[in-house]
């Protein structure tokens, strides 16, 4: 008889963001007349700009040309695009990054899953806490963490860096040393980051532990400080020991379009093992690439045209940001981040944990967030909201937690 793999079982509930849709679908269906205002995933709301679609549709046009039709991709993704991406988001900030050691994705979320299985299962990763929660289900699905522990909601074989109001939500090096870390920053949920120098040291850290870093940059978009890097090749040493992962989704609209690229250095190998080929050949084998259309949607975002829509994109939700940030403050709430990321963080008011200030708004002000504790346990006695609904709603919401 067949068997299953075993560590899927272990996995506690649902996904944190299928739960939040279980819930809010089952208050919306209870109050068919209730407007309920989501602020909870971080899906964006503002159309794709101009400039993209026009690309999106010349390729769709040549989609319908003998001439100018196109099947399989390359399996890294195609040049034009790798390119773009090599000289805009790299080479500009004077990172050694060639267009061959990009590899071109479906989106972030995907990567960060998946990259995984280039890694041996008894790997020990360490984690932000809280943190995107894919990096641990991933590994959990592996079979790499070990059990988990409903009283304390942590896997014995997971090394958290606990991200707290006393460190600034910056995470501090383990006294355990991992073999895998995952860096998300700026961070999700927290929408905190760390300076450039703070980055080097982790790089330094990991090149002298043997230890390989997951970086996810999805939200480097948004980064509006000097010292905060957009790209962890920025630091010294990081292709020996660095992992990138990008998403167009949060940058470009592209949530529902699906684009995003992994950079893996060819300098990056365990002994002999280059990571570059081992990543290409999973890569080859599993993936027959992005669409055609997306991709050259993808090489639009780096046009002197789309680079300007969507500075004038991000600049709006950011506005958002500091709308949320600002009249949250103004009502005694204590908030972090929208600085450096679309997120605001804030800690929960009455002492309620994150769920019960979940049904709390949904049922009192018809708003959704996220709790905190969906994202690890140091997420517990906190909540995330994001900036990417339109304006009006995140006004309207504002209005409705201030009257609370």
């Amino acid at each position: 008889m067949f068997k299953v793999n075993d560590n899927y079982q272990k996995l506690p509930g649902s996904y944190l963001f299928s739960t939040i849709a279980k819930k809010v679908n089952a208050y919306s269906a209870a109050n068919p007349q209730k407007s309920i205002i989501r602020l909870g995933i971080g899906d964006v709301t503002q159309p794709i700009a101009p400039s993209i679609i026009a690309a999106m549709h010349s390729a769709v046009d040549e989609m319908g040309n003998a001439a100018t039709f196109h099947g399989y991709a390359p399996d890294l993704g195609y040049e034009f695009l790798r390119s773009a991406i090599a000289k805009n988001d790299y080479v500009a900030r004077g990172c050694d990054i060639s267009a061959d050691e990009i590899f071109v994705s479906d989106g972030a979320k995907s990567d960060s899953g998946n990259i995984q299985e280039i890694f041996s299962v008894d790997n020990k990763i360490a984690v932000c806490d809280p943190v995107y929660p894919v990096y641990v289900d991933s590994n959990v699905m592996a079979g790499r963490t070990g059990t988990y522990d409903p009283k304390t909601e942590m896997w014995s074989d997971v090394i958290y860096m606990p991200c707290t109001m006393e460190n600034n939500f910056v995470p501090e090096f383990p006294k355990e040393t991992p073999d895998i870390i995952y860096l998300c920053l700026p961070n999700n949920p927290t929408g905190t980051t760390i300076t450039k120098s703070q980055l080097q040291e982790w790089v330094d850290y990991a090149n002298k532990n043997g230890a390989v870093i997951i970086y996810d940059a999805a939200y480097e978009a948004y980064i509006s400080e000097d010292d905060v890097a957009h790209s962890i090749y920025e630091c010294e040493g990081a292709k020996t020991c660095a992992i990138e992962l990008r998403s167009f989704s949060k940058n470009a609209g592209f949530t529902g379009v699906r684009l995003g690229f992994t950079v893996v250095p060819k300098e990056l190998k365990c002994g002999d093992v280059s990571l570059h080929a081992m990543w290409a050949r999973r890569h080859g084998t599993k993936f027959n690439g992005a669409p055609y259309i997306v991709q050259r949607a993808g090489e639009a975002v780096y046009s002197d045209a789309g680079k300007a829509e969507l500075k004038q994109q991000v600049a709006y939700y950011m506005n958002n940001a500091k709308t949320i940030k600002e009249g949250l403050k103004d009502a005694g709430y204590t908030v972090f981040g929208g600085v450096n990321a679309p997120y605001i963080w804030l800690k929960t008011p009455e002492q309620m944990t994150s769920w019960e200030f979940f049904d709390y708004l949904l049922e009192n002000a018809n708003v959704v967030g996220t709790p905190g504790s969906g994202f690890g346990p140091s997420g517990e006695g906190y909540f995330r909201l994001t900036a990417f609904g339109s304006y009006e709603n995140t006004v309207t919401a504002l209005e409705r937690i201030k009257k609370l």
